[in-house]
């Protein structure tokens, strides 16, 4: 990583004259995103059970693809602050000890996300790494459909903050602002679930979230 962010200031101090140009771009840039969220869900630990699940019990969440509305700020030409927008749905299904079981239904989060980019000029392509944090806000849960027939009324996914990684490129379609974006984020969150019966907390498990969250689109800035 090191040797990569060494060539790739090398590379942005030979391309001098662009740089400089780049410091009449706006400050502003508003992307439009087709984005694919990939989440893991694993199991990583089981802390109440009363209903006896299998020993080899886990679980994975499903992806879901959603459009992504994404807002920067550039505090100087080569830095800035992004934000995104999005709300993405996911079922979480046990893959073994109670295979092919919904165990959570059309959960819904919002996957509020800060981050500090700097953008490496090279000319009309501009790449870029960034960081930042995320917090993960469960705003509907439903109980599993297999879950309902064990007397499972309520579920919920516990809120939670997590870090971010990030890295990909902007692409200016000529000199009147608009552009082609590629972008991967990595999160890094887990969430507490449970199942209750009533008032009575039926099963509670940690997991790992961890979604991988590749988006392409559009972009202005102005």
């Amino acid at each position: 990583m090191k040797k990569f962010l060494v060539a790739a200031l090398a590379g942005t101090a030979m391309f001098a004259a662009p740089a400089q140009a780049a410091d009449n771009d706006g400050k502003l840039q508003v992307k439009l995103l087709g984005t694919l969220v990939a989440p893991d869900g694993k199991i990583t630990d089981i802390n109440t059970d009363i209903v006896g699940l299998p020993a080899t019990t886990q679980t994975e969440a499903s992806d879901n693809f959603v459009p992504t509305l994404a807002i920067e700020y550039f505090a100087a030409p080569n830095f800035s602050i992004e934000t995104i927008c999005c709300v993405t749905q996911h079922d979480v299904d046990a893959v073994a000890g109670l295979p092919g079981a919904e165990l959570v239904s059309d959960a819904k989060v919002i996957p509020a996300t800060f981050t500090a980019k700097y953008h490496f000029d090279l000319g009309g392509v501009k790449p870029y790494l960034g960081a930042g944090a995320t917090y993960f806000w469960w705003v509907d849960v439903e109980p599993g459909a297999d879950t309902i027939p064990l007397g499972v009324t309520r579920t919920t996914l516990s809120d939670e903050f997590g870090l971010v990684l990030q890295a990909g490129t902007d692409i200016a379609l000529g000199d009147s602002g608009l552009g082609l974006t590629i972008d991967a984020k990595r999160y890094f969150v887990d969430t507490t679930a449970r199942w209750y019966a009533g008032d009575t907390l039926a099963i509670e498990t940690e997991h790992k979230l961890d979604p991988w969250v590749l988006s392409a689109g559009v972009s202005y800035r102005f």
